[in-house]
């Protein structure tokens, strides 16, 4: 019956035994392949640039700068604008750079080449309260030619150092040109509102609520004035009524005194009364008309009498009085007429102001609060807008935060690629693991039985007698021959190990000298 068989020790052995020649040839090949891989690859040269990230020099608690940003941000804003492809193609033009693979590489695969081999990597530490924060960064070019990446890596660090002058001087430059914009924006519209506050003031300034109070007390006197000379137009009303009176009193006095001095005599008008009229009817007729010529006759009877009675003058003299008493009379009535007049317009006025003012007071406050409003968005403005001063001067003299070149690039002396000896030691794992690899891979293919437990496990019999293998003359001395090959490649082995630990990591003598001074 078969059984599963168990491969032991000495079958691997066996193994190894038989496969020894290919087993070696393997692990020499690969060796020598990556041995000449390290060898023929050709070194690449790197040159690094260090820029201080240096902080404002002027105090933040005395100046401000307003164009803070974080250095990662700016350093990622500043190394898009540095790697642009009129930048590259600018810099290969100018130090040949692919010139030898010109035909072979297209523009496009000579810019990512050039991106490739462009590194920026930065320097940050811990600083308390702040956080992690880039104090440095490095800017370093790696090219087959030391002179080359030296120079590329120049250029490339001024660059870093050229645009971040430039990019912010230009955002100060750009945020003050902006802020002054919208400070001039804002100004004109202050003024705008000032001169709708003022219009609306001027239009309504007998009902403006600050006056509302002078308003009352100037409708409280007027009415207070309008009621003194509504009783003074009473009084003088009453008067006058008295004066028609006393009037009518004197003319029955005349009349009669000129009826007793003049028996027949029916004009009870004294001598000024006649001349008025006289003078009157000379306006409208003529010195020959019976009417003129009759109050003429009048008039020149009054003369030839007047010598003879001497009181009817009294009492004509009385009439006169009191017709200019009634005068008088009705003259201040008029006059306190006019006054209740213009006492009444001016109370109505004042009424119509105090009722207007709430809807003035409303109108007002809405203007006010747009002025506020406005006044203080521009003070705000104004503000930032000599912030933006301050930053941009201070950019322009090179006082706030900038870069400073701290370490130039200096000329390579060792290349950083290739590794050659992280190449030698992995052929070193590489070779027996591909040969170990190879020879598993045979016998897999091969499916020889080895030993006598393998063919009990494929026959599922028990094996009664097993005959060693006897080696012939021929064959031992071929194995004779092989153990001589074998040692002479471990003698090559050597060597090679030797010269590339002599090359690649230090000279021989050397480690032999720290070998006995640690040891000896």
């Amino acid at each position: 019956m078969k059984t599963e068989y168990e491969m032991s020790v000495k079958d691997y052995l066996a193994i190894i035994k038989d496969r020894a020649l290919l087993l070696g040839v393997s692990i020499v090949v690969i060796l020598a392949a990556t041995v000449a891989v390290a060898v023929s690859v050709p070194p690449i040269y790197q040159a690094t640039g260090t820029i201080l990230v240096e902080s404002q020099q002027i105090s933040p608690e005395l100046v401000s700068a307003n164009n803070n940003s974080f250095a990662d941000e700016r350093i990622e804003v500043i190394r898009q604008r540095v790697m642009t492809r009129e930048n590259l193609l600018r810099i290969m033009d100018k130090y040949g750079l692919f010139a030898d693979r010109g035909r072979q590489l297209s523009e496009t695969d000579k810019i990512d080449q050039m991106r490739n081999a462009i590194v920026v990597s930065t320097v940050s530490t811990f600083v308390k309260g702040r956080g992690e924060t880039t104090v440095a960064f490095n800017v370093s070019f790696e090219h087959k030619r030391p002179e080359v990446a030296k120079e590329v890596a120049s250029e490339l660090v001024t660059l870093f150092l050229n645009e971040n002058m430039k990019q912010r001087t230009e955002r100060a430059s750009e945020t003050t040109e902006f802020l002054t914009q919208e400070a001039n924006k804002l100004g004109a519209e202050l003024a705008t509102l000032e001169n709708q506050l003022a219009d609306f003031k001027q239009a309504h300034a007998n009902a403006l609520p600050e006056n509302q109070a002078l308003r009352m007390s100037m409708l409280s006197r007027s009415e207070l004035e309008f009621r003194e000379v509504d009783r003074d137009y009473k009084s003088a009303q009453e008067e006058l009524r008295y004066l028609e009176v006393e009037l009518s009193a004197a003319n029955a006095g005349l009349a009669a005194k000129t009826d007793g001095a003049r028996p027949g005599a029916s004009d009870p008008q004294d001598l000024p009364s006649l001349k008025a009229e006289y003078a009157r009817l000379l306006t409208r007729y003529t010195p020959a008309h019976p009417d003129v010529q009759a109050v003429k006759r009048k008039i020149d009877a009054f003369q030839a009498t007047g010598s003879k009675d001497s009181g009817a003058s009294s009492v004509s003299l009385d009439v006169s009085r009191a017709r200019t008493k009634l005068v008088a009379a009705q003259d201040r009535i008029a006059s306190l007429a006019e006054q209740k007049r213009q006492l009444s317009k001016k109370i109505e006025g004042y009424e119509a102001d105090i009722l207007e003012a709430p809807q003035v007071e409303r109108g007002l406050v809405t203007l006010l609060r747009d002025h506020d409003n406005a006044r203080k968005k521009y003070e705000e403005i104004r503000a930032k807008e000599m912030g933006a001063k301050i930053t941009e001067s201070l950019e322009q003299e090179n006082k706030a935060e900038r870069f400073v070149l701290l370490e130039p690039p200096l000329m390579p002396e060792k290349p950083v690629k290739p590794n050659r000896k992280k190449i030698v030691a992995l052929g070193l794992v590489l070779a027996p693991a591909g040969g170990a690899a190879l020879v598993m891979l045979l016998e897999m293919l091969n499916q020889r039985v080895r030993g006598v437990g393998a063919l009990e496990s494929v026959l599922g019999q028990r094996v009664l007698v097993a005959v060693p293998f006897i080696a012939t003359h021929a064959e031992q001395a071929r194995r004779k021959k092989l153990r001589v090959w074998a040692v002479i490649a471990a003698l090559v082995m050597a060597a090679i190990l030797m010269l590339l630990v002599h090359v690649l990591y230090m000279p021989l003598d050397l480690l032999l000298i720290k070998t006995m001074a640690r040891f000896g």
